[in-house]
């Protein structure tokens, strides 16, 4: 019997993005970030080194780098470019270096981990679909971050074993802020999440815990997916 021949992908079939293109694309999307008004150069650095495409399907690698949220399956979606580096931007505020440790509320993919373990000593990532923290696992076994720990549970709950953070960022939002995140915040801290507000929509808003209580600021609207309790 002959031996079968594999052919070789020519770079015009590879989706734009994937392999040797993808530091050029990413170059790009950084820039656009400053553009929008990014200004924190450690999460610049972080957004350029993490490749965007190895966390979402195949076929929509070609769309990785654009500013654009895109589905990661159980009606899941990894959250636009320019939404997850101002929300670390905003954990960030402040900080000189890396921040401590920071929890993050939704791990989905694993994208945002990613990013964070690059401005981050230590980050720990709590998912409550079985499904999506094994899709996370294998997306970031490639990336060997020593320092992004995986938890599937209730992120409602938080997670007292890593407390106190110095930072908790959240994926989903509800009508408020589970007490449980508050009591893990270290005094310092920043907590930043998308909350319902008084009116009914969904913004981002900042915590910040000092000796005397929570500073509280709400800021631009933003659209995630509910904040839900348990586990499936």
């Amino acid at each position: 019997m002959g031996k079968a021949l594999v052919q070789p992908v020519s770079a015009a079939a590879r989706p734009l993005g994937v392999g040797l293109d993808s530091g050029a694309v990413r170059a790009r999307m950084v820039q656009k970030l400053a553009e929008q008004g990014i200004q924190d150069k450690t999460v610049l650095a972080a957004m350029g080194q993490v490749e965007r495409h190895r966390f979402v399907e195949s076929a929509l690698a070609n769309q990785a780098y654009e500013d654009t949220s895109l589905p990661i399956g159980l009606g899941q979606t990894i959250s636009k470019p320019n939404v997850v580096a101002r929300m670390i931007e905003l954990l960030r505020l402040g900080t000189t270096g890396k921040l401590g440790r920071v929890l993050e509320i939704g791990t989905g993919c694993g994208y945002q981990a990613a990013v964070l373990s690059h401005v981050a000593s230590e980050v720990y990532s709590i998912e409550r679909l079985r499904g999506l923290h094994e899709k996370a696992r294998e997306n970031l076994r490639h990336f060997r971050l020593a320092n992004v720990h995986l938890i599937f549970g209730d992120g409602m709950l938080g997670y007292p074993k890593g407390a106190p953070y110095a930072g908790i960022i959240s994926a989903a939002g509800g009508d408020a802020v589970p007490q449980a995140w508050l009591d893990q915040l270290a005094v310092g801290g920043r907590l930043v999440a998308p909350t319902i507000t008084p009116a009914g929509h969904q913004a981002l808003v900042v915590m910040l815990k000092t000796e005397q209580g929570i500073e509280r600021s709400v800021l631009e609207a933003v659209h995630f997916v509910p904040l839900k309790s348990g586990i499936a």
